[in-house]
């Protein structure tokens, strides 16, 4: 399937002409469902098309680096930049539009408004990034507003990300449906992620602790107990340097109590080398 790429607003609208999109869908899917993604797409990425695809008739993929959701010290000049091969993956996956606008085409240079995340913006992830999920939701909001699509689809490796997502469209009334994707994970447990490739191998076999504390948490019953086995699984391996571990609200990111009972998440972020890992799981408690 050949891929229409739109590098502006006008080349997007151009896109949505060629492909008929503004016209009424069949009953029970949406016309257009738009991928997120910052490129350097895997698996994952392609998991998101898929299920992309079934909701709606067209689907549309933003590859954009966003300058905004990356603190002083982060990886912005190095993160992976892989758009031929990106562009292999969205045809081979029927997507039909590709938006990969420059930063330049995003953000006046005198820009002035933005999103604020919020409380829940500032605590967990948040508390590490300072600032991250601001710069996260403003960019989402603009490729919302520029893509206009019905549907918009996130994996749930991104929980905190998807919660502060699915709370912007609701405290803001935009018309748009969120779906979360199930995180995909390597045959050995690992979490994908467009990072993974910073990892040396002996790196990557640290790095398999993120996803064993979690499984070795998912299978205790109370949050004091899930959280001492997910714990005691990282202290076991040294070259994992600990951000957080929690177990959270799926819905608000605030710690749960003892008592708790309902959906919860259970989430690491670590450094392995030099690269920084985030992982979750959700539970059902009580």
């Amino acid at each position: 399937m050949d891929v229409i790429v739109a590098g502006d607003r006008a080349g997007l609208a151009e896109a949505r002409r060629t492909l008929g999109i503004g016209r009424e869908a069949p009953p029970g899917r949406a016309a257009l469902a738009l991928v997120p993604t910052m490129g350097a797409l895997h698996e994952g990425h392609r998991s998101l098309i898929r299920l992309a695809r079934e909701r709606a008739d067209h689907v549309a993929v933003s590859v954009f680096v966003n300058p905004l959701q990356f603190g002083p010290g982060e990886d912005y000049a190095r993160y992976p930049r892989t758009f031929d091969t990106d562009l292999e993956v969205c045809a081979e996956e029927g997507a039909g539009i590709v938006f990969a606008p420059s930063a330049e085409e995003m953000y006046l240079p005198d820009r002035q408004v933005g999103v604020s995340a919020g409380k829940m913006g500032t605590i967990v992830e948040g508390a590490s990034r300072p600032g991250h999920f601001d710069g996260m939701l403003t960019v989402v909001l603009k490729l919302f507003n520029l893509v206009r699509p019905d549907v918009a689809v996130f994996g749930r490796k991104d929980a905190q990300q998807l919660a502060l997502i699915r709370r912007m469209v609701l405290d803001l009334d935009l018309p748009i449906e969120i779906v979360g994707a199930p995180t995909v994970r390597e045959a050995d447990g690992l979490a994908l992620s467009s990072r993974n490739r910073y990892l040396s191998p002996h790196e990557r076999t640290m790095a398999l602790a993120l996803s064993r504390a979690l499984f070795a948490g998912a299978e205790q019953g109370r949050p004091s107990e899930i959280r001492r086995a997910a714990r005691a699984v990282l202290d076991a391996e040294p070259g994992v340097d600990l951000d957080y571990l929690v177990l959270v609200d799926p819905a608000t990111f605030t710690e749960v109590g003892e008592e708790y009972a309902g959906e919860a998440v259970l989430a690491v972020a670590a450094r392995v080398g030099t690269t920084r890992l985030i992982d979750n799981v959700v539970l059902t408690l009580g």
